[in-house]
C-alpha cells in the first residue's frame, strides 16, 4: 500500500505530478480516514504527521513523489433561499451560532441536510430545497489556519505575544516607570541635586 505523509495545498499542486484523484465529502475531507482508495483503484495509507483538514483541490503526496488530488464529492445538502437578504443574514448568523457549516453563494446558502437544520431554516422564514452536490463551506474563523495549522497558529500567537509584550513592556511599563519615576524618584533626585548644588555654590 502506498503511503501519503504530506498535504500539498492547492496553489502548490503541480499538474505533472498528479497520479490520481480521490473524491471525499466534507466530513471525509475534515477528518481523512486512515486508508483511502483513489478513483483509479490505488490504495493509499494516510499517515500525516499532524491532523489537517483537506480542501477541494489539495493533494496528498505519496512516498514516491506523486500526488493524489482531493476532489469534493457530492453529498446531500439543503439549498436555502430567502425573500430578502436581511432574513438570509439572520439565518446565517443562527447557523454559525449552532456551528452548522455553510457554503455562501450570491443569492443563497447550502448547508448539510438534517431535520434539525431544516426546522431552523423554516423557523427563520426561509425555504430549504434538498439537493445533491459538492459542498465547499466557508472556513470557520478558528479554522483559518488549517492550510497549515501549526504555522498559522504559531504566527497568530507570535503576533499576539509580540503586540501584548510590546504594549505591556514598552507602553505600560514605560509610562508607569516614567510617570512614577519622574514624579517620585526623579523629583527626589532633582531636589537632592539642586539642594547639594545650591549648598556647594553657597560655600
Amino acid at each position: 500500500m502506498l503511503k501519503a505523509t504530506t498535504i500539498v495545498r492547492r496553489p502548490a499542486v503541480r499538474a505533472d505530478r498528479v497520479a490520481d484523484t480521490i473524491e471525499l465529502d466534507h466530513a471525509g475531507r475534515t477528518a481523512p480516514a486512515a486508508s483511502l482508495t483513489t478513483s483509479g483503484g490505488l490504495s493509499v495509507e494516510v499517515a500525516l504527521p499532524k491532523a489537517g483538514a483537506l480542501e477541494d483541490g489539495d493533494a496528498l503526496r505519496l512516498e514516491d513523489g506523486r500526488l493524489v488530488v482531493i476532489r469534493a464529492g457530492a453529498e446531500d445538502l439543503l439549498e436555502v433561499r430567502a425573500e430578502n437578504p436581511a432574513r438570509l443574514m439572520r439565518l446565517a448568523w443562527q447557523l454559525g451560532g449552532n456551528h452548522v457549516p455553510a457554503e455562501i453563494g450570491g443569492d443563497g446558502l447550502h448547508v448539510p441536510a438534517s431535520p434539525a437544520t431544516a426546522e431552523l431554516i423554516r423557523g427563520q422564514g426561509c425555504t430549504a430545497t434538498p439537493v445533491r452536490r459538492a459542498f465547499r463551506p466557508e472556513k470557520m474563523a478558528h479554522d483559518h489556519s488549517n492550510c497549515g495549522h501549526d504555522h498559522g497558529h504559531d504566527h497568530h500567537d507570535h503576533g499576539h505575544s509580540h503586540d501584548h509584550g510590546h504594549a505591556h513592556d514598552h507602553g505600560h511599563a514605560h509610562d508607569h516607570g516614567h510617570s512614577q519615576g519622574h514624579d517620585h524618584d526623579r523629583h527626589g533626585h532633582s531636589h537632592d541635586h539642586d539642594h547639594d548644588h545650591g549648598h556647594g555654590h553657597g560655600h
